[in-house]
């Protein structure tokens, strides 16, 4: 199992990426939208995509259109955004715009292991 995580923050990618593994994911790191489009070219296999907001270059709003306007990515892989976006509005645009669920930060490990199982993904142990 494959997880990206897009956060523009290291200590948030290292984090993420952490739990991830304990959850028995492979993970591959961006930080920003662009950087993400360029690695799910090289990670057509990504189950999940942790996708946080705000980034410079590419939002992650924007990268999230990007990535859905793809045939391949239509609906795989799942997006989980993981942001300080706490509004209502920018939650019903992001679910709108393709993601599959929400986490607010800060978060911890029972809260995404919580989220991958919602979206229907496997977690270890």
């Amino acid at each position: 199992m494959k997880a990206l995580i897009v956060d523009d923050a290291k200590v948030v990618r290292v984090a993420l990426s952490r739990m991830m593994n304990q959850l028995g994911y492979e993970t591959v790191k961006a930080e920003d939208g662009q950087q993400a489009l360029d690695a799910m070219a090289e990670h057509p296999d990504t189950d999940v995509v942790m996708l946080d907001w705000n980034m410079p270059v590419m939002n992650g709003y924007d990268f999230l259109v990007a990535m859905r306007d793809m045939p391949e990515h239509a609906t795989n892989p799942k997006v989980i955004m993981v942001t300080t976006e706490t509004g209502m509005p920018q939650m019903l645009k992001a679910l709108a715009g393709g993601a599959d669920e929400y986490i607010m930060k800060p978060f911890d490990k029972d809260m995404v292991e919580g989220k991958l199982e919602m979206v229907g993904l496997e977690v270890a142990g």
